[in-house]
């Protein structure tokens, strides 16, 4: 057995172990019974595997090292606790997916006991999809802030430019970057939001035109789930003595959205986008309030890295990736565009000053 073998094995015995103790916590988060029935059953088998890798180690003569809780889990733990089971599930699953296939190992004997909790209706699971995405969105709206506007300060104390003038570029930056941030968003969800009005508006005339069509369409959603003919024609026709339920089932099964949000508030979301941008902006800039000189750009440079490992640990959490390499590659992205900007802000204040 060699040393790669054995790192290896180790590796994803801390991976089951993680994934365990993570939905453990989940089942002890739960809401709902149903799902945290689900979320101990996935314990159980994570912890049947941890053992697995345990016993391999042993054979190979290898010692087992302890078990105890990554900060991923803690993490993701107290984001449950704080908004809720659906809020992470999205990003578990991704990390779970990620965990599982980043080594490929000899499982021979290793029996999968990984199972997904599948919600009671679609539109539940889209919910869940949907609020959970809201920490990768996060964490991205607060690394473009950060990113662009630290090039931005760099940029302008390249150019041999006055405190003054770079607090002032950065602050503007800011403003401008977060306003533009957020009318993006809010012509995007707005868009969307029209484009499923469309569409609604289509399905429910061709379904008061013809009912009948509705109903074999309906039928064959729940074939396709797994009903038989019989039952799924009594179900689609029982919906359609109901028009409103009806159309209701039609486009949360063809468009996946809940008829009564369309994907959600424009304002709302172009609020959370202006939000975090300015949060990760902020960074660079706020040492300037308050320092001068070369202390102000120590602080500057200080406070980025702050934020940069904030940003790389919740990167981290939806990536599978380690948390030192995210923060590593986070901090290689910027420094790139920091210098690059450094750089240009250097030439052209030399050639503008003559």
């Amino acid at each position: 057995m060699t040393t790669r073998h054995i790192r290896r094995y180790r590796t994803n015995l801390r991976i089951e172990r993680d994934n365990a103790a993570l939905y453990a916590r989940l089942a002890e988060l739960a809401t709902e019974a149903r799902l945290a029935r689900a979320y101990r059953r996935i314990a159980e088998g994570e912890q049947a595997n941890a053992a697995f890798w345990e016993s391999r180690l042993r054979e190979a003569g290898a010692t087992v090292p302890a078990s105890r809780i990554g900060l991923r889990v803690r993490v993701l733990g107290a984001f449950a606790r704080a908004f809720g089971t659906e809020f992470v599930m999205p990003t578990v699953v991704r990390l779970d997916h990620a965990d599982h296939h980043a080594t490929p190992v000899d499982r021979s004997g290793h029996r999968d006991h990984f199972v997904v909790p599948v919600p009671s209706a679609p539109t539940d699971h889209r919910h869940r999809t949907q609020s959970g995405n809201t920490l990768r969105a996060a964490v991205l709206g607060a690394n473009d802030g950060l990113v662009s506007n630290v090039s931005l300060v760099m940029g302008m104390a390249g150019a041999a430019a006055n405190d003054h003038a770079v607090l002032l570029a950065g602050l503007a930056g800011l403003v401008a970057g977060a306003c533009s941030m957020a009318l993006g968003e809010w012509l995007s969800v707005n868009s969307s939001r029209e484009f499923y009005q469309a569409q609604i508006t289509e399905r429910a005339e061709r379904l008061a035109v013809a009912p009948e069509d509705g109903v074999r369409h309906i039928a064959g959603i729940y074939r396709s789930k797994g009903l038989g003919r019989d039952e799924a024609e009594h179900l689609a026709e029982h919906l359609a003595e109901t028009p409103r339920a009806a159309l209701d089932t039609v486009v949360r099964e063809d468009l996946g959205v809940d008829p009564a949000e369309l994907g959600g508030s424009a304002w709302s979301a172009a609020l959370s986008s202006f939000c975090l941008f300015a949060s990760g902006a902020a960074f660079p800039v706020v040492p300037y309030l308050f320092l001068h000189g070369h202390a102000a750009m120590l602080g500057s440079a200080a406070a980025t890295a702050v934020g940069l490992a904030l940003i790389g640990t919740g990167t981290s959490l939806f990536t599978g990736r380690g948390m030192l390499f995210s923060i590593e590659r986070q901090f290689g992205i910027t420094l790139g565009a920091a210098t690059v900007t450094w750089g240009v802000g250097r030439l052209l204040g030399a050639a503008v000053a003559g």
